[in-house]
């Protein structure tokens, strides 16, 4: 007897409904990760771009014309595939044999982050561009310190500046998180490709990921809209 689809996708003895959820916990947590480290490095190139030297400006454009230069199921093959082969050929020079392979999550949070930095780094760049140059002037009148005027003055508008075009970054990186099934992490995607495989019910499922998919970027989405609001309101009440 075939299941409906509520119990195929439920949480009964063979729904696969909680597979899927934590597949889905999985997905926002290596897009988290990668997110995070493209803001990090995000910040350092831009910082690079403004107030860096000529190297590291030169370095700053070359970074962001490879990372959105080259496909991202490239970067995460490099990252995967590579490193693993990296890591093998060092682990082979202290006596270990055999092969040594990288974590799935681990490679493919640093392989989105280090693409999604190339975005937010430019993101950051044109929110510091936006901000008016006599408030920088007038912090450093008052004999503010590059910390205090950073922590002060710069950091909390290019925040606020940044955050609309942050928000579109994070909804990159949710997509671009379906790509590390590559490597045979368990995330949605691949989470949902075994089961239809299993239960010869493909469309089910794959309707089901874009269903889960959808709820994941619009709750983020309003998150983000929530926070820019009040971030800008802020700003307008020190105005």
């Amino acid at each position: 007897m075939q299941l409906s689809y509520f119990e195929l996708i439920g949480f009964g003895p063979s729904g696969w409904g909680a597979a899927l959820l934590a597949a889905a916990g999985t997905t926002l947590l290596v897009a988290a990760a990668g997110f995070l480290i493209g803001s990090f490095t995000g910040v350092l190139v831009a910082w690079a771009k403004i107030a860096g030297a000529a190297p590291l400006r030169v370095a700053g454009e070359v970074y962001t014309t490879v990372l959105r230069g080259v496909p991202d199921l490239l970067v995460i093959y490099l990252f995967y595939f590579g490193g693993s082969q990296i890591l093998t050929g060092i682990a082979g020079l202290f006596g270990v044999k055999g092969f040594v392979g990288v974590s799935p999550f681990a490679s493919g949070a640093l392989a989105i982050g280090i693409v999604s930095g190339a975005y937010q780094s430019e993101v950051f760049r044109g929110a510091y561009s936006a901000l008016s140059k006599g408030q920088i002037e007038a912090a450093r009148s008052v004999g503010m310190s590059a910390f205090l005027m950073l922590r002060r003055v710069v950091g909390p508008q290019v925040l606020a500046f940044a955050l609309p075009g942050l928000g579109n970054v994070w909804q990159q990186v949710l997509k671009e998180s379906a790509l590390v099934s590559v490597t045979g992490l368990m995330e949605l995607l691949y989470q949902t490709t075994v089961a239809a495989g299993a239960t010869y019910r493909p469309f089910d499922f794959y309707l089901t990921a874009m269903l889960l998919y959808l709820a994941i970027t619009w709750g983020s989405g309003q998150l983000f809209d929530r926070i820019e609001r009040r971030t800008m309101r802020g700003m307008m009440g020190r105005a």
